[in-house]
């Protein structure tokens, strides 16, 4: 059994960077809402106590039993969680005089306390609290750091793993964090650095076997990284019980259905190509508002995924690429997030057709995904491929949708990708794709005037998509291809370029 670290969140917009940073170890950690029944079996080695927004004082303030941890195993506070142990064992938490918001430096830290081993003397950390621990509890704890603001800015129990800083490790701005993240969790809590894609391949592959057994599954394939890396692995352990269906919407890039069915075939899944085009053009005929498209396009993606599924006999699971975000953020401490888009994963399926949900990558980021996939000897034509929503095209061509204007955007986004791809600039952009604006403009070709489309070209640097700037894409670069768009695709005479960053704006248009 793979031993792990428990992540309590309070609500921090920090808490899945703790997550990632204690995997970048190569040991497996989890994110459990605060308020999930506090159950340690012995693969839990340690736990770790998220910041929050909330102040100890208020009504409202997340709290847990911590005795119930400290009883069994080491345990970290971080921000509020530091300060919560401290109130609820005698301590006294105060709302800042002067609140301490980014960075400070350590101007006393004891380097032989376990937490604080490595550290430099001045270290830098990042603060960001409202409230600050002035007192705690002097014949229980003591005092291992501090900055010049801040007396208590982290300390330990006398006798007992149990720590609490009042700065946040996990984000890079503490240039030792991870230093202190590796502290605790290799050497306090004594995990085995052993979380490897490997290991998690082998792991998953013998779950699914135990899972599944002899029933047959079928699988909706996208093209994208997830789903490809489920098949696969679903395909590892079930083999012919496992069946692909790829879906054709005529909302794909250009030659894409056939570029990524013949990658499937290669790759050994067995694999049903639809071509639905004109159900989906049929659908989405008239149609301008985003919502109403996604919608449409989820309906009918439902319906044909259901007509191909009932084609096969005997099948008993629905396999999906949900990643590890999609299920924190379902069972987040503030509830799902306000819905600004439908989610491009099509809900609806298991319930429709009666079927048991297998999810095999749920515990993964994307970029673990990534490294999962690279084990599993994925091409890099689909490891890297960038994200693509599950609209497609039709929340990129703003408006109604026609099979003409799909025809137009293919052609101009071939160009796109392509030239990024020519000029070794693909893998450095996280996300890039043309919207077809509803706009035209006047413009002169030859001895003639036009008055002809606008498309603007949209490339993004993120890690993981909550965030995003546009990229810095170099000029001659969006000279050639905006030369190339107008001198090849009949219909566009103006191409801009999207200089917005996530936020304010998104990533896709609609």
């Amino acid at each position: 059994m793979q031993e792990k670290i428990i992540i309590l969140d309070f609500g921090s917009q920090y808490t899945q960077l703790i997550a990632r940073r204690i995997r970048e170890m190569n040991v497996y950690s989890e994110i459990h809402p605060y308020y999930h029944p506090l159950e340690f079996d012995e693969t839990v080695k340690g736990v770790i106590l998220s910041g929050s927004p909330f102040s100890v004082h208020q009504d409202q303030a997340p709290d847990i039993d911590i005795d119930q941890i400290t009883k069994v195993l080491p345990l970290l506070g971080v921000c509020y969680g530091s300060q919560l142990i401290a109130h609820k064992k005698g301590g006294q938490v105060t709302p800042s005089k002067i609140r301490e918001y980014g960075r400070a430096n350590l101007s006393f830290v004891n380097t032989q306390n376990a937490l604080l081993q490595g550290l430099s003397p001045h270290s830098q950390v990042w603060m960001s609290h409202g409230d600050t621990i002035t007192h705690i509890a002097d014949h229980e704890y003591e005092v291992i750091a501090s900055t010049d603001h801040v007396k208590v800015a982290a300390y330990q129990h006398k006798n007992l793993p149990v720590f609490g800083i009042q700065f946040h490790p996990e984000v890079t701005h503490s240039t030792e964090g991870q230093q202190l993240l590796k502290n605790f969790v290799l050497n306090i809590c004594q995990c085995k650095p052993d979380w490897t894609p490997a290991s998690f391949i082998e792991e998953t592959i013998e779950k699914l076997q135990k899972q599944i057994g002899n029933d047959k599954v079928v699988l909706g394939l996208s093209g994208g990284v997830d789903s490809s890396v489920a098949a696969v692995l679903l395909h590892k352990a079930i083999g012919k019980n496992l069946t692909c269906i790829f879906v054709d919407n005529g909302l794909l890039r250009k030659n894409e259905y056939e570029q990524v069915l013949h990658s499937y075939q290669d790759m050994g899944l067995n694999v049903i190509g639809v071509d639905a085009k004109q159900e989906f053009y049929s659908a989405l005929a008239g149609l301008t508002a985003p919502e109403q498209k996604r919608k449409a396009i989820g309906r009918v993606f439902i319906e044909v995924f259901d007509v191909e599924s009932h084609k096969i006999e005997g099948v008993k699971w629905l396999g999906q690429g949900t990643i590890y975000p999609d299920v924190i953020e379902s069972v987040s401490v503030k509830g799902p997030s306000a819905t600004i888009k439908s989610h491009h994963n099509v809900g609806g399926l298991p319930e429709k057709m009666k079927l048991k949900v297998v999810e095999p990558l749920n515990t993964l980021f994307k970029d673990e995904v990534r490294r999962v996939g690279k084990a599993l000897n994925i091409s890099d034509l689909i490891l890297q491929r960038h994200p693509f929503p599950g609209p497609g095209l039709a929340i990129r061509i703003l408006g109604d949708i026609t099979p003409e204007k799909v025809a137009i955007l293919q052609e101009v986004d071939d160009i796109f990708i392509g030239n990024l791809r020519k000029a070794n600039l693909y893998n450095e952009v996280w996300q890039a794709g043309v919207i077809l604006l509803p706009v035209k403009s006047v413009g002169v070709m030859g001895d003639e005037r036009t008055y002809e489309n606008a498309v603007c070209l949209r490339a993004v640097t993120s890690v993981d998509g909550m965030t995003a700037d546009w990229c810095h894409l170099p000029y001659d670069f969006l000279a050639k291809v905006s030369n190339e768009i107008i001198n090849k695709v009949k219909g566009v005479n103006r191409v801009v370029y999207d200089i917005s960053s996530k936020p304010p704006a998104t990533i896709e248009w609609e």
